[in-house]
Formats: structure tokens, sequence, C-alpha cells
């Protein structure tokens, strides 16, 4: 069975804390008894000082051991008078002797103590009366809890720490299973719609509900969604303007051809110049659309230099003028002396001829045309702009869309095939610039490319 992510999660964090906390539970465990038994032989410490100040007293007051081998449970009375009097001072050990313990006289004979054998690695406590050593007290090394109560209080504590162990691991347990997933829900979400995007389901979303990297990541997922889903729309809208700007010159043609071989329409020059109207339509949709492909593949062919972009502005305006006048239209200009950019002069004119060739086509008879150029910092900012008629403000934002028909004079009944501006787009991002819209002064449609310039010295690299 695979295990998913979701499981692997959990196993790596669960296995994390059962380490942490059994670290922790090992590391408790050994301070407690190695304090606790500090903590015995502290005391007992305390006790054998305590005796041995108290055998000290004794024997110098009796003069010799006599007292304790008349009556070895002397030393037992001691012990319950300490004990009796800890109230009185609160510095004394606990209750209880926790060691065996042995009372040598000077000879180092046991006078009070086990019939067991004195150890030599016990802890010893001279007995010293007027500088000289009587005797010795003796107890047994603290290496293991012997005392039942003792005993009682390790294992008690033992358990509790195993209780309270089990029930973190629970803890550990709940917590982990719902950290990983409410960790890996957005990653889950992510998932499902991949698997709708692979699907063709462009419509996919996913909730972003959090501003970290998971956040992040389905907030770019619902961007590349959008993105597709709009691809998506704008090659059905292309592939139906195409066919529909196609459709028209062919029925025409075929409509045409098929009345002269019926007869009803004579094979005249005036008829042959309507068929080869109706092909330089087609001719110019199909050139269109392929310097459109070209541009948008990136396989247009830029030749960059520098190179002075209002020379070609000029040069587009005299080209156009005669056709402007034969159009009762009117053509100014008001340009810089000079604007250096690197660019291909092929492609910037081919944008100018585009732009005039669009207000040529759309602007009423009788109206005007100015071109305005003017410097910024570091660009020049390039307007063509006409009189009426004027746009929209949701037809100025769509108006570089490809084979996007507007309503009212400026439509495709003009001659156009849509693709003209779509084109000069792609040729201004080409050269770093930008180009867009607005509502021209004169009344028309103001189209303004920003390009960016170089200084002299980089012209004359």
């Amino acid at each position: 069975m695979r295990i998913g992510i979701t499981g692997k999660l959990f196993l790596a964090i669960f296995a994390t804390c059962m380490l942490v906390l059994i670290t922790m539970h090992w590391g408790v465990r050994l301070s407690f008894e190695h304090g606790f038994i500090d903590y015995i032989r502290h005391g007992n410490e305390q006790r054998i000082e305590m005796i041995g100040e108290a055998l000290e007293d004794q024997y110098q007051e009796h003069g010799s051991w006599t007292f304790l081998r008349k009556d070895n449970k002397v030393i037992y009375r001691m012990l319950r008078s300490f004990e009796q009097n800890d109230e009185d001072n609160p510095n004394l050990p606990p209750h209880g002797w926790r060691t065996q313990f042995w009372v040598l006289d000077e000879q180092g004979k046991p006078l009070v103590g086990p019939r067991s054998a004195v150890p030599a690695e016990g802890m010893q406590r001279p007995i010293r009366v007027e500088g000289r050593q009587v005797g010795m007290l003796v107890s047994s090394p603290v290496e293991r809890l012997t005392r039942n109560t003792d005993i009682s209080f390790d294992r008690q504590q033992r358990r509790t720490s195993w209780m309270i162990a089990a029930l973190s691991a629970l803890l550990a347990a709940a917590a982990t299973w719902l950290l990983s997933r409410g960790m890996l829900a957005p990653v889950k979400r992510l998932v499902n719609g991949t698997h709708r995007l692979a699907a063709g389901d462009f419509s996919a979303r996913v909730e972003v509900d959090s501003q970290d990297e998971l956040g992040k990541l389905a907030h770019d997922f619902n961007l590349l969604a959008m993105t597709l889903e709009k691809n998506e729309q704008m090659r059905r809208a292309l592939m139906a303007d195409i066919s529909h700007e196609l459709r028209t010159p062919l029925a025409v043609l075929r409509g045409e051809m098929e009345a002269m071989q019926d007869g009803v329409r004579r094979l005249s020059p005036e008829s042959l110049l309507s068929l080869q109207a109706e092909v330089a339509t087609l001719t110019k949709l199909v050139d269109d659309l392929h310097q459109l492909s070209l541009s948008d593949a990136g396989a247009l062919a830029y030749r960059k230099e520098p190179v002075d972009v209002v020379h070609l502005a000029q040069l587009a305006e005299a080209a156009f003028r005669e056709r402007f006048n034969g159009k009762q239209l009117s053509i100014t200009s008001a340009l810089p002396p000079q604007a250096i950019i690197f660019g291909d002069p092929d492609r910037l004119t081919q944008l100018f001829n585009n732009l005039l060739e669009n207000s040529l086509r759309y602007t009423d008879p009788g109206g005007r045309l100015l071109i305005r150029g003017e410097k910024q910092e570091k660009s020049l900012l390039l307007c063509v702009e006409d009189s009426a008629p004027g746009l929209s403000d949701d037809q100025l934002g769509r108006i570089f869309e490809r084979f996007y028909r507007t309503e009212g004079s400026r439509n495709r009944a003009s001659g156009g095939s849509g693709l003209g501006l779509a084109i000069c787009q792609n040729i201004v991002d080409a050269h770093g610039g930008s180009i867009h819209a607005a509502h021209s002064p004169l009344g028309g449609v103001s189209l303004c490319v920003s390009l960016p310039l170089i200084t002299p010295a980089e012209g004359l690299r």
C-alpha cells in the first residue's frame, strides 16, 4: 500500500515528537534518580555529622565508650530525639535513616552496627575529643534505594511519568494528524485543480486562505488558470473571426464566378476588377495574419541600430499626405528635431504606416490628424490623434484585440482586417516600449507610443 503525502508528513512529525518525548522522559527519569539518591546521601551526611557531634559530647562526658558498650541503644535514642526536635530546626535532614552505619572505637572495632563487614568505601566521619581521634562513624554508600518508603515513592513517580508520556504521545498523535491534514489541505486542492486543468477545465480555481508560500502558490495557480482560460477564449474567438473574415470575400468570389458561369454576368474588365478587389482583400488578410503569427512567435527579423524615429515619422507623414488630401483630411505634425532610439527602421516604418492607415480608414471626411511628439526623461512619447468619430472607454480597452469589431463608424466595413493595431503592439513590445489608446482632444482616438531613447554617445558606438 502506498503511503500518501499526508501519511508521510504525519509519520515524520509524529516520529520527531516521539523521539523528543522519549529523550525528555529518559532524561527526567535519570535526573530524578540521581537527584533523589544525592538527596538521600546529603541527608545521611547531615545525620552522621549530628550523631558524630553528639557522640563526641557523650565521650567527653564519660571519658570512654563505656556508656555505649553498656547500652548500644543510646545512639538510636539520639536519632529519635533529632526527629522529635526537627520542628525547632528547619535545617535538619528528613526523617528516617536510609543506610546502615557503624560506630568504631580507637582500635577500629564495631561498637554499634550490623554484623556484616564494615565497608571500606563508605562515608567516614572521625570522632575527635580534645584533638585526639577516639573513634570512627562509618555509613554504607548510597548506591540504590533500600528503604520501602523511598522505593514506593520511586515506583509511584515512575508510573506517573509513564502515564504522562503515554498521554503526551496521544496528544502528539492527535495534534500531528490535525496539523498534517490542515497543512496539506491546500496541496490537495492544488492537486485537484491541476487535474481539472489537465482535463481541459480552465475554469478551475482553488481557494486562497493564507498568505504563506502555499497561499502564493494557490494565487499563482489561479492566475495560470485565468491565463489559460483567456487564451482558450481568444483562440476560439480568433478561429471564429478568421473564418468569418475569410468567408465574406470567398463568398463574393464564388458568387461572382457562378454568375459568370451561368451567364448572368458577363466577363468584362469591370467584373475582373471586382474579383481582383476581393483577392486583394484576401491577400491583405493573409499577409496580416502571417505578420501577426511571426510577431507572436518572435520570429520577425529585427535588425536594430541607432535610428532617428522622428525622421521615420516624418517620412510616413509625407507618404500618406496625398491619400489624406484625397479623403479631405488634413495632416499636421509637431515633433522634436531629433529622437534617437535603438530599433529596426523597417519595423518602425511599418508601425507608423499602420497607425496612419488606421486613422485614414476610420476618420470622417473633413477631419484632421495630428502627429505629436515630446521627449520625456528617458523616452519619446509619440501620439497620433485624429478627429471624430471617437470610441467608448470599453472599446478603447479592447482596441488592440485581434479582429475586435467596434460599433459605429470604426468597423470592418471600412476595409480593415482588424489586425493592424495588434501588429503595432507586438512591434512596440519588441522595442521595449508601450502603446495605449485614449480619447483624442480632436474628438477621435489618440494612439500614443512610448519608446526608450538612447544617449548620443550610445548612438555613436
